[in-house]
């Protein structure tokens, strides 16, 4: 990987751990991946482990203003519910945890290098890097959580996700399907801005 291991951290099941990752973070204590079709009207997406089992099962509803999704164990047990708010100047889901919890992503606009989306509600905080399609998921303290990492040019959406505190991972998966979510609704601005302009 060489001086590109730092950008683009991205990586198949069965591959070693990203080695600035390790180097920044130690050994994640958990990696999970997950896969969809790109252009498809349903946005259904299946997590896996490192040796292809299925852990948890996201389904969206179709269609959906609000774009609810809810997030499932792969033995069916409901573990969370997302939806977009409507009519907002930033781009904000709501998430309603099985145990209760909830809490709200709101993405900071206007960042041109990195995104900073606060997780109201948890006081965590994720940090991206737009070119490098990596995120990196911290608490309250400023301690990391998690390193997620999408795939670039691929026909099917993908991503990897190192989980350094297990004892979050539904929370840590939920918040990984809902920055799916925002990744493709800001895509989908960006291309409907620009055929708009080219119709002009």
């Amino acid at each position: 990987m060489g001086i590109f291991s730092n950008i683009f951290r991205y990586r198949e099941a069965g591959e070693g751990p990203n080695a600035d990752n390790v180097e920044r973070f130690g050994e994640p204590a958990r990696s999970l991946f997950t896969s969809s079709k790109v252009l498809t009207l349903h946005h259904d997406i299946e997590i896996t482990d490192d040796a292809g089992n299925v852990v948890y099962r996201a389904k969206s509803e179709f269609p959906s203003i609000r774009d609810k999704t809810d997030l499932f164990t792969a033995d069916g047990k409901h573990v969370s519910h997302i939806e977009r708010k409507i009519l907002s100047l930033h781009e904000k889901h709501f998430i309603s945890m099985a145990d209760g919890t909830e809490f709200e992503l709101s993405n900071e606009l206007f960042h041109l290098i990195k995104d900073i989306t606060n997780i109201e509600g948890l006081g965590w905080q994720l940090r991206g890097n737009i070119l490098g399609l990596n995120f990196e998921l911290y608490d309250e303290h400023d301690r990391i959580i998690a390193v997620i990492a999408q795939k670039m040019l691929s026909l099917h959406d993908k991503f990897c996700i190192d989980i350094y505190r297990p004892e979050y991972q539904d929370t840590v998966v939920t918040i990984l399907i809902t920055l799916q979510h925002m990744i493709r609704d800001r895509e989908a601005s960006s291309s409907a801005s620009a055929g708009s302009s080219a119709g002009e």
